[in-house]
């Protein structure tokens, strides 16, 4: 398993493939509302590899000089509960910290909040209606 920072084309398409087997397909999710405005030249991506197939992914874009976005972080089904989830988020809080960014921050669905509470995200605890799913804004300092 390799974790790679998509700058390529083709690499980029493997993000785009995870979002859409994992959240378009399964969820009945519009392409156009899976994909939106963030994702754009200047938006990050990452991606695991397995062999050669795309598997898990996360983009990034900032908010502000101080807070990098964590989005769309998906792992597809079939490789869940084996840690490649939090392996691309700390990879991406690496990013976001190598890149000069304080805070990481996220929109947690409802049923994931205890996952990034024990990756030391804390939750304002509103809800906001995204797309779906209700989703909780939650935030990590970087150290």
């Amino acid at each position: 398993m390799e974790i790679i920072r998509a700058t390529k084309t083709a690499e980029q398409a493997g993000a785009y493939y995870v979002r859409i087997q994992a959240m378009a397909r399964k969820h009945h999710i519009p392409l156009t509302a899976e994909f939106d405005d963030h994702d754009g030249p200047e938006t990050k991506y990452l991606v695991a590899i397995d062999n050669y197939l795309p598997v898990a992914t996360c983009r990034l874009y900032p908010i502000d000089d101080e807070h990098m976005m964590l989005s769309r972080i998906v792992v597809l089904e079939e490789y869940r509960h084996q840690g490649l989830g939090t392996l691309i988020v700390s990879e991406a809080e690496k990013w976001a910290k190598e890149l000069g960014y304080r805070f990481a921050v996220l929109e947690s669905r409802d049923n994931k909040i205890a996952f990034y509470e024990k990756m030391n995200y804390v939750g304002d605890y509103q809800q906001r209606i995204e797309g779906t799913f209700i989703c909780y804004r939650m935030e990590k300092e970087l150290r």
